[in-house]
């Protein structure tokens, strides 16, 4: 198994303590100063399994960029900084900060942290992407259902008609019926609308 890669960004000035730290526990890392740094490029370019964050306090602008990585990239983010505040707890959870570590690191417990961080965000990205798949399910057959709604109406088939029909239209295009079913619905639209005059 390949070391993990882990980008640190470091406010903390000469505090080489975390990076040496996870080195010693066999990651591969890569520093830099968090200072003027666009994280969401560096992420993009290094494309590194984790990312550690060491700084005082989270701002709205690292924030979105934390939202970006997510989004975009599928990491876990780990944070240590120095404020405890909910506020800002809060605001770091929503923004999907896997682990949010408050008054630095022991580092002894850096291993750990890394593990129940990873651990933490496969579950999650876990239930996220399942959570998707339900949701595409239902957009699906609320589709299929208009779709034979529109069959039944204008053809006057039955319900099963119009669902056996859907489903072989969607067979000889080679399509899914939830494609075949939108493009039934799109049709309708083209077909209702009046032309500009």
């Amino acid at each position: 198994m390949s070391k993990l890669s882990v980008l640190v960004a470091n406010e903390l000035e000469g505090d080489d303590v975390l990076q040496q730290t996870l080195q010693h526990c066999g990651y591969d890392v890569a520093a830099l100063n968090l200072s003027g740094l666009e994280l969401l490029e560096m992420v993009k370019n290094l494309r590194p399994d984790i990312v550690i964050l060491n700084l005082y306090r989270p701002d709205k602008t690292l924030l979105q960029q934390v939202i970006g990585i997510n989004q975009q990239h599928a990491v876990p983010v780990i944070m240590f900084a120095e404020d405890q505040s909910t506020e800002t707890i809060n605001k770091v959870i929503k923004a999907g900060v896997s682990a949010y570590i408050v008054d630095g690191f022991e580092a002894k417990r850096i291993k750990a942290i890394v593990d129940i961080a990873l651990a933490r965000f496969k579950e999650q990205h876990a239930l996220k992407l399942e959570l998707e798949k339900t949701k595409t399910k239902l957009e699906e057959r609320k589709d299929i259902d208009k779709a034979k709604a529109l069959l039944i109406k204008t053809q006057g088939y039955s319900e099963e008609q119009a669902y056996h029909a859907l489903r072989k239209l969607a067979m000889e295009r080679g399509l899914t019926i939830g494609d075949m079913a939108k493009n039934v619905l799109a049709m309708a639209d083209l077909l209702n609308q009046k032309p500009a005059q």
